[in-house]
């Protein structure tokens, strides 16, 4: 029996409707999810099924009993205290009498005195009159089994550990419907792995909407499209789901063709005057009425993307060439040994949990930082476009246009002169859309805005930093077709496997600290040739052995250091270098999570501006600290 109705739902925020008369319905222990371009409505239609979005018409019918539970899509800023009680806020009243009791338990445990003693004997007496004891029997088994350390602050965990906390709280009111948007955004590739296995074995029904096409064809059991207002639903898988929603619009644009000929051959007919008009041809009359009724209606399917890139002159034959490259801070090793030649042509995947160096790589390739030992060279020619994932390229003041151009209203795109609200609409940005300022676009929307600013500029060498965030599946591919037939080089950071998996040629792995290989292929490839870690663990006494490590009179970056020539005030700078770059790091991170909410550019234009001032601030810190990082290490050679 069906735990949820949706009957003859409408909704509109314009002209056109955003939701038109649709109906939908979730079983137990399903797996739907939601699919559709950016705008369609899928965020909507997940929080009418959640209860918060009110309708223009039609019912929404929820069993008895049926409880409905959400995953945030964006980890709160403003969240306080320790990971039992945020997961214990999942539970209400009780749970804030739970969190209470925690707490009193440790003081008492700390200090012993009698007014702790009657405090934490009142709230044992709560929990007991309102069967407090399940509930927190509840919150313990799930923090066990989600792996989550129960007293550290929340504040202090990675991002991909915060979204695990926060589906913790879902899961601790027992949902039989649970909701998820955009679950995988900003998690690395282990979270995500981590994430499709537990859901898998979760004894509830799940609607969620992803852009991870490797997560939604692993989870979905039923696929929902939102497309022009309509709902289709589709039993199968994703990959059967493309075959057949291809062979659903041609059959669809047959049907338009064929009624479009027929309309065009009733306006002939009407336009003979007098004999349209004869009685016995009223009926005709009044069947072209409808007909024109219908083709009013009719609301095409959008345009897609027709993404370029303006590719510059040739580099050299040689893009990088990388010999024994090693980097480490004081408390950690991010690569050793490390080489690899990248020609030109070449689509480099890079591949790593968060945290592990990708950034601080990148830099090295690029001669941004300079390594402990080896060296890193760049070839000749190389004309160098740069995709940020936080965005700070953007300027919110100016309008959508005027962040493309330059100082004339037109770009030229390899050897064609297109005029810049020409060049916008082929990242699907209508003319009224493009003269309007970029505070008031969508995170999708800013996405492909960005791609549109990099691909305006001749390259040769492309560097893209997790460029898939917020593009839906379609704009996702053909940015893959895009990238396949540049022929220029291009490295690519991406937790996106399908994406890694379509584009990339080879792949430098961060298999584990220190230990930087290339591997030829994409994500599925590596997974296939990548060593085995645990085998060399245990010949090591628990240390993952690196093939640096077997060499006996190869010296670590650590211990080939020379004499200290540092004064004592530099000295205490170089040590507490690492942690700041990390801090830096972590807080740009949590800034470009911020700015991904979708409703980040809808609040007051003063706290938008605020925070792009503290992105651009910490930004600049970090590029000192490297610079800071680099001066100190002469010094010490």
């Amino acid at each position: 029996m069906a735990l949820l109705f949706l009957r003859d739902i409408s909704l509109s925020f314009g002209a056109a409707p955003l939701l038109s008369k649709i109906h939908f319905q979730v079983e137990p222990n399903e797996r739907v999810c939601i699919v559709g371009r950016n705008g369609e409505g899928k965020s909507t239609l997940l929080k009418i099924i959640e209860g918060i979005q009110p309708m223009d018409e039609g019912t929404r019918i929820v069993q008895d009993g049926v409880h409905i539970a959400k995953l945030q899509q964006e980890v709160p800023h403003d969240v306080q205290g320790t990971v039992f009680d945020v997961v214990a806020q999942g539970l209400g009243d009780i749970g804030e009498v739970l969190k209470a009791y925690h707490h009193a338990a440790q003081a008492l445990g700390q200090e012993f005195t009698d007014e702790a003693m009657d405090r934490l004997q009142k709230l044992q007496q709560t929990i007991e009159s309102q069967n407090g004891w399940e509930m927190n029997q509840r919150v313990d088994t799930i923090l066990s089994k989600l792996g989550l350390p129960t007293d550290d602050e929340f504040s202090s965990l990675s991002g991909g550990m915060k979204r695990r906390v926060l589906l913790a709280q879902a899961l601790v009111q027992e949902p039989d419907v649970l909701l998820l948007d955009e679950p995988t955004n900003h998690l690395d590739i282990p979270s995500i792995q981590w994430l499709e296995g537990f859901l898998k074995n979760l004894r509830c029904a799940l609607i969620f909407i992803t852009h991870d096409r490797a997560f939604l064809q692993a989870l979905a059991t039923r696929i929902v499209e939102v497309d022009r207002g309509h709902l289709s639903s589709w039993e199968c898988d994703y990959a059967t789901f493309l075959e057949r929603k291809q062979a659903h619009l041609e059959a669809e644009a047959k049907a338009n063709a064929e009624f479009d000929k027929k309309l065009a051959q009733e306006e002939v007919w009407i336009r003979q005057g007098i004999k349209a008009r004869r009685t016995r041809n009223e009926g005709r009359v009044r069947a072209l009425e409808k007909l024109r009724l219908e083709h009013q209606a009719r609301r095409s399917q959008q345009g897609t993307a027709n993404l370029q890139v303006n590719l510059g002159e040739n580099s050299g034959k040689k893009v990088i060439e990388i010999k024994d490259l090693s980097f480490a801070w004081p408390d950690k090793t991010i690569v050793k040994d490390f080489s690899c030649v990248i020609m030109r042509g070449d689509k480099v995947g890079l591949i790593g949990p968060n945290g592990c160096g990708k950034s601080t790589l990148l830099k090295l390739l690029l001669g941004k930082q300079q390594p402990n030992q080896g060296s890193v060279e760049l070839g000749t020619n190389l004309q160098i476009a740069y995709f940020d994932q936080h965005r700070a390229k953007l300027d919110e003041n100016l309008s959508v246009a005027e962040n493309v151009m330059d100082s004339s209203d037109h770009v030229e795109i390899n050897g064609v002169r297109k005029h810049i609200i020409g060049y916008l609409s082929d990242f699907l940005f209508a003319p009224d859309r493009a003269r309007q300022p970029v505070k008031s676009l969508s995170g999708g929307e800013r996405n492909r805005l960005l791609l549109a600013q990099v691909f305006a500029k001749p390259s040769n060498l492309l560097i893209l930093d997790e460029p898939t965030n917020d593009l839906d599946v379609e704009t996702l591919e053909l940015l893959e077709d895009l990238l396949m037939n540049y022929a220029g080089t291009v490295l690519i950071v991406s937790h996106d496997r399908a994406f890694l998996n379509n584009v990339v040629t080879s792949s430098i792995v961060f298999d584990a600290p220190g230990l930087v290989n290339e591997y030829v292929g994409g994500y599925d490839d590596w997974i296939r040739q990548r060593p085995n870690l645990d085998q060399s663990k245990s010949k090591s006494g628990g240390k993952a052995q690196t093939p640096a490590e077997t060499k006996p009179s190869q010296p670590s970056a650590e211990t080939s250091k020379p004499p200290k020539k540092l004064s004592y005030k530099d000295q205490r700078e170089y040590d507490a270098l690492p942690a700041k770059i990390e801090t830096l790091e972590s807080e740009l991170e949590a800034l470009g999570e911020q700015m991904a909410d979708a409703d980040f550019y809808q609040q007051d234009d003063a706290k938008v501006q605020a925070v792009l001032a503290e992105l651009n601030k910490k930004e600049a810190e970090l590029e000192q600290a490297f610079a800071d990082w680099e001066r100190l290490e002469s010094l010490l050679n």
